[in-house]
């Protein structure tokens, strides 16, 4: 009878503790589109990285790993940190010149801008999820989304083409 209470114990023990891990979704690498004139040097969300600079007008990332939960909830959120700078490398004077060359790694460097936001997770019930992809848009604004389309898909639900236009001065 002690093994019989000492079994239940153990299997309502593992049954509580199942209750509270959340079950999971796919999960996927950390991608990113950036519709801006800036490279992004790096970024992550939720403290994760996403790898790779990415150029202007370009997409990459591949970090590992986002998993969105098995049930999307209003007002979930992810936080992406991120660094922008000099996008356009045809200035670059090569080392030749020591002078031209510290001048263009200063300019770089003054260019270097961090950035974060807390951005909502679109709702993805009924859908497949495929870790998540971070859109860069001008003035500083974010997009997630965690779709298994790809950007150039007719069904991707981001619309906002790679090369958009950016305003002279932006709202705050």
């Amino acid at each position: 009878m002690k093994v019989f209470r000492a079994g239940m114990a153990l299997a309502g023990l593992m049954l509580a503790g199942c209750q509270q891990v959340p079950a999971q979704a796919a999960g996927g690498t950390i991608e990113a589109v950036n519709h801006t004139r800036w490279a992004i040097n790096h970024f992550s969300v939720n403290g994760q990285s996403g790898i790779d600079i990415i150029g202007p007008h370009q997409g990459g990332g591949g970090g590992c790993c986002f998993r969105a939960p098995a049930r999307w909830q209003p007002g979930m959120t992810v936080k992406i940190d991120w660094e922008t700078g000099i996008g356009d490398t045809d200035e670059f004077p090569g080392y030749g010149n020591r002078e031209a060359f510290l001048a263009w790694a200063k300019k770089v460097k003054e260019a270097k801008r961090r950035h974060s936001a807390v951005v909502p997770v679109p709702d993805y019930t009924g859908q497949k999820t495929c870790g998540i992809t971070v859109h860069f848009l001008p003035c500083d604004k974010v997009k997630v989304i965690t779709s298994c389309h790809i950007y150039s898909d007719p069904q991707y639900p981001v619309k906002e083409p790679l090369r958009m236009p950016e305003p002279a001065a932006c709202a705050r």
